[in-house]
């Protein structure tokens, strides 16, 4: 009873803000949060919620879980040791161990095409940058400069 009322207002939380959310014109993500929204709800619908709600509760179920869990691991277990004794070596008189697959057959070293030559790696030394050329102490600078002033106009 109280999982069904959960769920339900679960969906109807998901309703408003999906109309929300299509109010702002997002209309893909309030679809796809109407849709998560209405999962609940269907669940409570078609009693997936009351059987489930009846199996935590049900000490037989619990036992039938730990069945599973004991058959996992017995099935595990016997195909790690199947593993570990097909490394080893079979017995004599056992089937030969199956071959590994390959995407494709294998070509031998003369069938090969040659290697590519690899290029030179790139220069990590910085280039040296250029000095700009210095005045003599008898000359004066110009009073009408040739380089770029942002605030003068033309």
């Amino acid at each position: 009873m109280i999982a069904e009322t959960v769920c339900s207002a679960v969906a109807a939380a998901g309703l408003g803000i999906a109309a929300v959310t299509a109010f702002r014109r997002r209309f893909r993500t309030a679809a796809r949060i109407a849709a998560y929204a209405l999962v609940p709800l269907g669940l409570v619908m078609t009693g997936v919620v009351q059987w489930a709600a009846d199996t935590a509760f049900s000490p037989v179920a619990w036992a039938g879980f730990g069945v599973l869990g004991g058959a996992w691991l017995l099935l595990t277990a016997t195909r790690a040791v199947e593993r570990r004794r097909d490394r080893k070596g079979r017995a004599a008189g056992a089937a030969a161990p199956r071959k590994r697959w390959h995407p494709r057959p294998r070509r031998p070293p003369s069938a090969r095409p040659p290697a590519r030559r690899a290029r030179p790696a790139p220069s990590l030394r910085p280039r040296p940058v250029p000095t700009p050329p210095t005045t003599s102490a008898t000359s004066r600078p110009s009073s009408r400069s040739t380089a770029y002033d942002p605030g003068e106009r033309v």
